[in-house]
């Protein structure tokens, strides 16, 4: 029954996380648009990220170790999580030839596949998904399971 239960949340986890990340991208994007004084403020996503932002429900045994570190060590470990997932999903969309993003442009990049100008963004990111995943509650410790001797 435990493990139904896990289950089940780490697919709610996963729904939760793909759906943020989407919508942050669109934001992201939407704000590019504005920059560029386009009238239409089109954001644009693809379908491949859903799954590459729903992933960071694997950050919750990540966010149970760190629960009484300070939020800058999270927000830090989180943000180099988000980077290496970043680049090897990216490096393996690149070699099929489906990667939605090309960071070559940016004086900042790694392979072209992600930027390291972005860490503050992933930075914060990362603490959201610690958030998605972890509940509302002011502690940390009520959403871990306490596990009592038999």
């Amino acid at each position: 029954m435990r493990t139904l239960f896990s289950m089940k949340k780490l697919c709610i986890d996963f729904l939760k996380c793909g759906v943020t990340g989407w919508c942050i991208e669109i934001l992201v994007s939407s704000f590019e648009s504005f920059r560029r004084r386009e009238p239409t403020l089109t954001g644009h996503t693809s379908l491949l990220m859903f799954p590459i932002y729903g992933a960071a429900c694997l950050l919750r045994p990540l966010c149970i170790l760190l629960r009484r570190s300070h939020w800058a060590l999270r927000g830090l470990v989180y943000m180099l999580c988000i980077f290496g997932a970043e680049y090897a999903s990216g490096r393996f969309l690149q070699k099929k030839g489906r990667c939605p993003w090309h960071y070559g442009r940016s004086g900042w990049n790694v392979k072209k596949v992600i930027r390291l100008d972005f860490a503050p963004a992933w930075f914060l990111v990362g603490l959201l998904f610690e958030r998605l995943v972890m509940g509302k509650g002011k502690n940390i410790d009520e959403t871990v399971p306490v596990r009592r001797a038999p």
